[in-house]
């Protein structure tokens, strides 16, 4: 008794295989073609190089003691590098990609291709020098047909990163696609990854970043300091110049009355005197606080470990072309399996 009949559920892979074994020829019509059609897409794509650069900073780190830190140690966030006082914390430097400001900065960063001379801005880099696959250029030619529309937006007053033009914010994106910030919460590591079609490129915009981004932080963690040096000496100047008065006045003073032994010219010398070491007390207070600041512009600036630098790359990161080509054929046999088993599939629902 056939089992297989009297159960429609069950599917008989024997008769499923010889199917297939029947119909072999489909799939040396199908996987020809597959091969073929992948090949000419995935070989279109420009290929693209990646390069990494792996930086620790010097942070203030706070007490993280106590059972809330037990608490996030075992989740895998460490809090004696994670905790400061700083308002810009550095869990949020990977968001610098999203302010414009930031992003333009890196717009006027020098780059040159590997097998090129000429030197160019990553901007004109971004739009200029970017290949295509073979059909982005009709697909371009075609809008440029279609949509006759002017270049909107943008600043009518000088050049303003955040009031930019359409066609400017789409070369921001393209930035932002190929730079990537991202921070160890457990570490406080900080991974810079770039992409670029060219892999000199990519190497160059990994330091530059690199460079940018410890200026930023650097600027930030002294700006207060660098505030209150500038205070100081400003009233540092200003006292000495004051003194310098009080100085030339009371010898002025000495001067014109030096054969006068008059109580009152006495009782004046001695008060233009007193005067006179105010000033300077006031300005050695002032050169104090001054020299105070400017050593804490330096106790304020952070220490940067360059745990593994920017290379540049050998071998490309991606299209996987091989890798690509492989999956396609898969998904076509498998595909091609399911369309010739269709029939032998009955389910009651």
């Amino acid at each position: 008794m056939d089992n297989n009949k009297s159960n429609p559920n069950v599917i008989d892979l024997r008769v499923v295989f010889k199917n297939i074994k029947n119909n072999k020829k489909l799939f040396y019509k199908v996987l020809p073609v597959v091969f073929v059609v992948s090949c000419i897409y995935i070989f279109s794509i420009p290929r693209y190089y990646s390069s990494e650069v792996k930086l620790a900073p010097e942070m203030e780190s706070g007490d993280a003691g106590g059972v809330l830190g037990s608490i996030a140690s075992s989740f895998g966030f460490n809090f004696s590098e994670m905790q400061t006082s700083d308002a810009i914390t550095p869990l949020l430097y990977p968001d610098l990609m999203e302010d414009n400001g930031f992003v333009s900065n890196l717009m006027n960063i020098k780059v040159r291709e590997q097998e090129e001379e000429h030197i160019v801005s990553y901007h004109d880099y971004l739009e200029k020098y970017q290949k295509k696959a073979w059909w982005g250029y009709p697909i371009d030619g075609l809008k440029s047909l279609l949509i006759k529309k002017k270049d909107e937006g943008g600043s009518k007053n000088g050049y303003d990163p955040y009031n930019i033009s359409r066609n400017e914010n789409s070369i921001f994106e393209k930035a932002r696609e190929n730079i990537n910030i991202k921070i160890d919460k457990k570490t406080g590591v900080i991974t810079i990854n770039t992409t670029a079609q060219d892999p000199l490129v990519c190497k160059t915009m990994a330091d530059s970043i690199k460079d940018r981004l410890q200026a930023f932080i650097t600027d930030y963690r002294t700006n207060k300091a660098r505030i209150d040096y500038n205070y100081y000496k400003q009233l540092a100047i200003e006292a000495k110049q004051e003194y310098e008065k009080a100085r030339q006045r009371y010898g002025a003073y000495i001067d014109g009355n030096v054969n006068i032994a008059m109580q009152s010219v006495r009782l004046k010398a001695e008060e233009m005197e007193s005067e006179m070491e105010l000033k300077l007390n006031n300005y050695n207070t002032m050169n104090t606080q001054m020299q105070a600041a400017k050593a804490k512009i330096q106790e304020r600036t952070p220490a940067f470990t360059v745990i593994k630098g920017a290379t540049v790359p050998v071998k490309p990161s991606g299209p996987k072309r091989m890798i690509f080509v492989a999956g396609m054929l898969f998904l076509a046999c498998f595909a091609t399996i399911i369309y010739l088993a269709r029939k032998d599939f009955h389910f009651n629902f």
